[in-house]
């Protein structure tokens, strides 16, 4: 298998965080992962590429992504952009910060969400950006480390309780499974182990003792998709995870995720990413390094 950079990042044991704001005139670090949590802000970076796991889209002028998974590689890249004053306030944070036992409480309900589904990297609207941004902009500045830290759950409270976005497929950004519905983690625990198989709407709904229509609408009530858009996602989460580390053909990987046809297969590719499977391949290699 093929390791990406994995970063070894500033964050002394001693300390619950870290925080730089730097200006820089280009993106040039290569993809990479680190066990840290970090968050990440952008102002002018519009028209750069965000990779973050097998998510791939142009930011606009204003950017603030979450990374919650160690295992989440991810990348900024020039892209389009073509400005030469951009602003990166990158904060990060060990996962030990918040112990279960505290995310259990009701007061941090909404952050134990959205931590939880930072596994695979979510993005935020400008209009949350804009809520926190009068407290990320001076963060840096604040001398004393006590308050640093109560600014920093007053951000994180905050856009827990604003809208993101999921970015990366749950097969690439390897998430964590948290408290769900017991029918739908038997489905989903399925669906990991026999994804390569044919698998219907019917099979599923005779798994857990549930009439077609009727597991139709629980899973989507659930989940928020439709189960053939669930197992489609899956299925490209893990053609890409194979895109990335191994050197097998896209036939060989198209048919070996659970697809048994090819132009369908780079159909779905196109639109769920944004480039074909052979596109996706060469813009992961040209941005990463091999360790």
């Amino acid at each position: 298998m093929i390791k990406l950079l994995s970063e070894i990042t500033p964050l002394a044991p001693a300390d619950c965080f870290y925080i730089v704001d730097r200006r820089k005139n280009c993106f040039d670090f290569p993809i990479h992962h680190h066990r840290e949590l970090e968050l990440n802000f952008i102002h002018g970076g519009a028209g750069a590429q965000r990779i973050v796991g097998d998510h791939v889209s142009t930011v606009g002028e204003l950017e603030l992504v979450l990374i919650g998974s160690a295992h989440l590689e991810h990348a900024w890249t020039q892209g389009q952009c073509q400005r030469v004053d951009i602003r990166e306030i990158t904060i990060q944070f060990n996962s030990e910060l918040f112990s279960n036992e505290l995310l259990s409480k009701n007061q941090f309900a909404s952050i134990s969400t959205m931590l939880k589904k930072s596994a695979g990297g979510i993005a935020f609207t400008d209009e949350a950006i804009m809520r926190i941004y009068s407290y990320l902009d001076t963060l840096s500045a604040v001398k004393d480390g006590f308050e640093q830290f109560l600014t920093l759950m007053k951000i994180l409270y905050i856009l827990s309780n604003s809208d993101y976005k999921v970015l990366s497929s749950t097969s690439l950004a390897k998430v964590e499974k948290n408290s769900e519905s017991r029918r739908i983690h038997k489905v989903k625990e399925y669906v990991k182990q026999h994804y390569t198989e044919e698998i219907t709407l019917d099979d599923m709904a005779s798994l857990v003792g549930m009439t077609s229509g009727a597991f139709s609408r629980f899973f989507r009530q659930h989940t928020g998709k439709k189960f053939i858009d669930y197992l489609i996602d899956i299925r490209l989460g893990a053609a890409a995870r194979s895109l990335v580390d191994s050197t097998n053909t896209v036939s060989e990987i198209c048919y070996g995720s659970g697809f048994n046809n090819l132009s369908n297969f780079n159909r779905s590719f196109k639109k769920s990413k944004g480039m074909t499977p052979k596109e996706f391949r060469s813009m992961y290699k040209k941005n990463m390094v091999i360790i």
